[in-house]
């Protein structure tokens, strides 16, 4: 019984593990719809979320059999309960890149970036791909530098979406109320995305310590 027990942990790790993966391919594709206007590229990634949608459904219910039939205790108990969790963080950042996606097929055949913030969403864009990325590596080797290294790439997140409504709230900005609303939506989803990265490097965190880390908290609270 333990055996199996075990193979079931292994399981769950490993599919949070291939939906980091996803959700960082979302964010790359729907980048890349984004930045050329490509409709085509945008429905491939709007399709997609089904899967990650599918996979966070198919972890939670193996998850909650394992609560349910194994008992399990401590860490164990943990590492099933942060799973959950993190699930439904991942499960979000692939909505998020489905919504980056859904914005170009919307403005389409229009660029949704105004020229002004077009590098910076370029810089946002980059930020999130690399957090999702790290936290694939964060959940492969559970190395908490890696945590910290989130925070610090969510921080410049954050920097930069506070610099857009700066923008936004300029008297010399000019651009219509579709293109402010696609603007400050645009940066609220690429903000969002890597906040659910440092959520799951919180989670990590505490699946490998048993204890919340303030700074990764701290990192929360701040949103």
């Amino acid at each position: 019984m333990r055996e199996v027990f075990q193979a079931e942990l292994k399981s769950i790790g490993d599919e949070l593990i291939q939906m980091s993966k996803l959700v960082a391919e979302a964010m790359e594709r729907a980048y890349a719809s984004f930045e050329t206007a490509d409709t085509d590229i945008a429905q491939e990634v709007i399709a997609a979320d089904q899967r990650i949608d599918y996979l966070q459904n198919s972890l939670d219910e193996r998850a909650i059999d394992v609560l349910a039939l194994q008992g399990p205790v401590a860490s164990d108990l943990r590492m099933i309960v942060g799973s959950l969790r993190m699930s439904a963080s991942l499960e979000r950042m692939g909505d998020l890149a489905r919504h980056i996606a859904q914005l170009t097929r919307l403005r389409y055949p229009n660029q949704v970036a105004p020229a002004r913030l077009v590098d910076t969403f370029k810089e946002m864009a980059r930020l999130d791909i690399e957090i999702a990325h790290k936290v694939t590596q964060l959940l492969e080797t559970r190395d908490l530098t890696i945590a910290s290294e989130i925070i610090a790439l969510n921080t410049s997140v954050d920097k930069l979406h506070a610099s857009v409504f700066r923008a936004v709230a300029e008297a010399e900005w000019a651009e219509s109320a579709p293109v402010t609303a696609d603007a400050t939506l645009t940066s609220r989803y690429f903000e969002r995305y890597a906040d659910h990265g440092v959520s799951v490097a919180r989670k990590v965190n505490y699946l490998v310590t048993g204890e919340w880390d303030p700074e990764l908290s701290a990192a929360l609270d701040q949103d």
